[in-house]
């Protein structure tokens, strides 16, 4: 077990999950969601007994793999990813690969135990007990990380009925033991604003062994609970107090604590996820290509590189290189945006957010003209699909009424065409003698027919405004 003491460093890495998802058909929990905007963490089962041999480091540990395990589209048998990312999901900085490894072997170790069996009597044959490894195998070679989660785990790290809402950043930014112990356990019970009245001696269980002087409450709460409450306020999205009360009137022994709880009003703020920290690392890798070494750079400097910063840098870079300020390598000048703190100044994003209207008024502007360019081209052309329309309508009528006339009447109607101007024009195009030119060869010929039929429907129209 991992040994908690007043003394405990405050760690430069912070890591992601803690997905402690148990099987659903042993609890009966209500369904608890805290606010959130989006999705930075992940639903958590409300009801899990106590971890054991799970100090911080291998709390972060599982918390980036089980972030893995929840990310993924479908259920795997195993897990593979860059152990670069990997590393990034805890932020561990640490070169130190002999440590990881005995992270990864602590983790291995922690179990999460579900009973039915009541703390005031011995089990019975009768009673439930589901003991559960968190982590299962893991392995790293050549870059890459491996490692599984038990199969009937992963259904509900991936899709938690009976949960809480777990920020990943928030859940991983505790530097003690029993501060993390004390958040996991009270926030199912943050929407109640308290929780139950809970024994000392439990409570000193939850982060795992504690020196002797924590069995006495004015140095417990000196070294371990004070400043445990006192992280949990600055690090969390909670405000936490508590209450104490003794075994009985007669009594001086404080033997039990309540937590006091409220939801700090810039909770949705404070909800920035590893989900974030995952997005930044593909921004590196995919849009930036940083290497190895400036990866080691960015890790080293984590505590001053907050996420932040690094998105600050990311977006300047972005700037100069669509100012085609950029001409050697993206990744380089990044870095040097991150050393340098580099950021886009108020003047130039009044600039740019100036020149953006400028474009956009221009290009609204080219827009309505087009659009009325088009509006009036459409107009044009269903005018003149009108027009060849009714000329066509008008062309088949011609045609009728000639195809209806009898021998003599065709014969002066198709001397009067081919001897008018618009069919000895129409019969020279088509190398058409109009003297010798017969009938058949008109009717043959689906243009020429055409204009015979205009100029028939001509003809019929003239011949009824005479009448």
């Amino acid at each position: 077990m991992a040994t908690d003491n007043p003394e405990e460093g405050k760690s430069k890495a912070t890591s992601r999950q803690m997905a402690l998802a148990l099987f659903e058909d042993m609890f009966d929990q209500g369904l608890r969601i805290n606010e959130a905007n989006r999705e930075i963490g992940y639903q958590r089962n409300d009801f899990f007994t106590e971890i054991v041999n799970m100090g911080l480091p291998a709390r972060r540990f599982l918390d980036a793999a089980y972030f893995i395990v929840a990310q993924e589209p479908e259920q795997r048998d195993q897990y593979d990813v860059e152990l670069n990312y990997f590393k990034w999901l805890m932020r561990y900085d640490s070169r130190n690969l002999k440590h990881l490894r005995t992270i990864a072997d602590e983790a291995q170790n922690a179990k999460v135990r579900v009973t039915n069996t009541p703390a005031d009597r011995d089990p019975n044959e009768d009673d439930l007990w589901v003991q559960v490894q968190l982590i299962g195998m893991v392995g790293f070679h050549r870059g890459r990380m491996r490692f599984d989660v038990h199969p009937r785990l992963v259904p509900h790290i991936r899709d938690p009925q009976k949960s809480h809402w777990l920020s990943l950043r928030i859940s991983t930014a505790f530097t003690r033991s029993l501060a993390r112990a004390i958040y996991d356990k009270v926030l199912p019970n943050v929407p109640a604003g308290r929780t139950d009245w809970i024994q000392l001696e439990e409570m000193r269980n939850w982060p795992g062994k504690m020196g002797a002087n924590a069995a006495i409450f004015k140095y417990f709460k000196r070294d371990w609970l004070e400043p445990a409450v006192r992280e949990i306020n600055e690090v969390s999205d909670v405000e936490m107090s508590y209450e104490t009360r003794t075994a009985s009137t007669t009594s001086k022994k404080i033997d039990r604590i309540r937590f006091l709880l409220k939801r700090k009003d810039t909770a949705d703020a404070v909800l920035a996820s590893l989900a974030d920290a995952s997005h930044l690392y593909k921004i590196l890798t995919d849009e930036f290509g940083l290497s190895t070494k400036q990866f080691s750079e960015i890790s080293e400097n984590r505590e001053l590189w907050t996420d932040e910063r690094i998105q600050q840098a990311v977006e300047y870079t972005r700037f100069r290189i669509k100012r085609g300020q950029v001409k050697k390598s993206p990744a380089g000048y990044l870095m040097r945006a991150l050393r340098d703190n580099w950021k886009i100044s108020d003047a130039e994003r009044t600039m740019v957010d100036v020149q953006a209207k400028l474009l956009a008024d221009e290009a609204q502007e080219q827009a309505v003209k087009t659009e009325t360019r088009k509006t009036v081209a459409n107009s044009i052309a269903t005018r003149e699909e009108e027009v060849r329309a009714r000329m066509n309508e008008d062309s088949r009528k011609g045609r009728d009424h000639f195809s209806a006339a009898d021998a003599k009447t065709r014969k002066e109607l198709m001397h009067a065409w081919t001897t008018s101007r618009e069919g000895k024009l129409m019969l020279r195009r088509m190398k058409l003698e109009p003297s010798t030119v017969t009938e058949d060869a008109i009717l043959a010929n689906t243009e020429l027919v055409w204009y015979l039929g205009q100029f028939v429907f001509g003809r019929m129209n003239a011949a009824r405004a005479a009448a």
